[in-house]
């Protein structure tokens, strides 16, 4: 290699770093801002006042005011339903989910590619026909049962957590099919030779060799339903406001450093659901 090849290569190399280092920036430099204006003594993001733990200590104080039109009691509701939605969807999700994916991948039954091609369909589409398809489809079952029987149900928390489970079991079902794809049938079959039967195999052989897959996309299922926003919109009804509704709502009275501060805090979970993943997976 010559001396001008060499050359060439190290101003690649140097012209690749600068456009890794532009890529990265753009990409987190608004994150950091979020984060150091959220200490910003202003009720406006776009003035710098000074340093302060206030809008923090507005989150956790019961008379704390976040904005306009906005109180800490509300916020705790917020998430409290946020929690509730994506615990539930999240187990329910990943129970389907798997069992979708074991099903794909160990067995072959009529009308198995149109259910592979089903999961996709909520990935690929856009999560607001998603949300207004499962609009109608509650608003047509809640008119018949009401025909039928005279109950009235109204959209609500269980509605929401039917709509989340709805596109979160795609995406455990790809995660899990993920592991077992890379599994080798040959341990299952010989715990079948050595008498084990399917029930046994599967808690002492499988489980523990695809439960990484599973947690990481149990935890893809909770991150996703907990920062839901479009399909959640469509599908909730009165007192089952969520977390990122409610920023939504606080956002059309003003942008006050309180989002920011609410949006950190989301980050640090979001970040401590990565970790865990990340060690799940080393394990």
């Amino acid at each position: 290699m010559t001396k001008l090849d060499l050359r060439v290569r190290a101003i690649g190399k140097k012209w690749l770093w600068i456009q890794a280092t532009l890529a990265f920036a753009f990409l987190y430099l608004p994150i950091l801002i979020l984060i150091i204006y959220s200490f910003n003594t202003s009720k406006f993001n776009a003035v710098w006042r000074g340093f302060t733990f206030d809008w923090y200590r507005s989150l956790f104080s019961d008379a704390g005011t976040l904005g306009i039109g906005s109180s800490s009691a509300g916020i705790w509701t917020a998430l409290n339903n946020s929690l509730v939605i994506a615990v539930i969807s999240t187990l329910l999700a990943t129970i389907f989910g798997t069992m979708i994916a074991l099903a794909l991948e160990r067995f072959h039954f009529p009308g198995r590619k149109m259910v592979e091609t089903l999961l996709f369909l909520p990935i690929i589409m856009p999560e607001i026909a998603i949300g207004i398809s499962l609009l109608v489809f509650f608003t047509l079952v809640f008119r018949i049962i009401e025909n039928l029987t005279g109950i009235r149900l109204n959209l609500g928390l269980p509605t929401v957590i039917i709509g989340h489970v709805t596109f979160n079991i795609s995406f455990v079902t790809i995660t899990v099919r993920a592991s077992l794809a890379e599994l080798d049938p040959i341990l299952e079959q010989a715990a079948f030779d050595l008498g084990a039967n399917e029930w046994r195999t599967f808690w002492r052989i499988t489980f523990p060799l695809i439960w990484p897959g599973i947690f990481s996309g149990a935890l893809l299922a909770f991150t996703l339903s907990l920062d839901d926003f479009v399909v959640t919109f469509f599908t909730t009804g009165v007192g089952s406001m969520t977390l990122p509704l409610f920023v939504y709502g606080m956002i059309k009275f003003a942008v006050t450093p309180a989002i920011n501060a609410i949006s950190t805090l989301m980050l640090l979970a979001s970040l401590l659901l990565v970790v865990s993943s990340l060690k799940v997976k080393k394990s």
